[in-house]
């Protein structure tokens, strides 16, 4: 089994891009990079710890390529692993700053799985992200559209984490 398997939805190429960086620091291989779009969610079963990441659209919402990938995610046991979450989003949407990061972290919460990479979120200027439960986001948030000067650093501050944890 392999210690590390990233899997992400992008519409624009934002969280993509994310996902490969992460990959990059983390000394992942390519090949251990997953679209959600063109994997089925049985990929999860080769990884010891998911890295998982989303943009989030609307009001809210996770992105398009997820909501398959997630019902298939939500009926396993995944017990034996680790998952960290990661996603992209836009402060300017003030009330749903990267919500679909807390979606895949809700849908997540029956499987059993140990959740990792908590992050301080209080870089950004919103007033509510369900992805922040008492005080910490569950996961990496970041803002590619306004504050693109600090995803360097955050990723690589959150990557340090995750070796740490995992």
């Amino acid at each position: 089994m392999k210690k590390y398997g990233i899997f992400y939805g992008s519409t624009t190429g934002t969280t993509r891009d994310v996902a490969q960086r992460i990959a990059r620091l983390m000394g992942i291989d390519t090949v251990d990079v997953h679209d959600v779009a063109s994997t089925a969610p049985s990929a999860v079963g080769d990884y010891e710890t998911l890295i998982l990441g989303t943009s989030t659209w609307g009001s809210g919402e996770l992105q398009d390529d997820w909501q398959d990938f997630i019902n298939g995610l939500r009926v396993m046991d995944l017990k034996e692993k680790k998952t960290a979450l990661f996603g992209c989003g836009d402060e300017s949407m003030a009330d749903t700053f990267c919500d679909g990061v807390a979606k895949i972290y809700d849908a997540l919460q029956e499987t059993g799985t140990t959740f990792i990479g908590a992050f301080p979120a209080d870089v950004y200027c919103f007033e509510h992200s369900d992805a922040v439960k008492d005080g910490i986001a569950v996961g990496l948030l970041l803002d590619e559209a306004n504050h693109d000067d600090l995803t360097d650093g955050r990723i690589q501050a959150w990557v340090d984490e995750l070796k740490k944890e995992s």
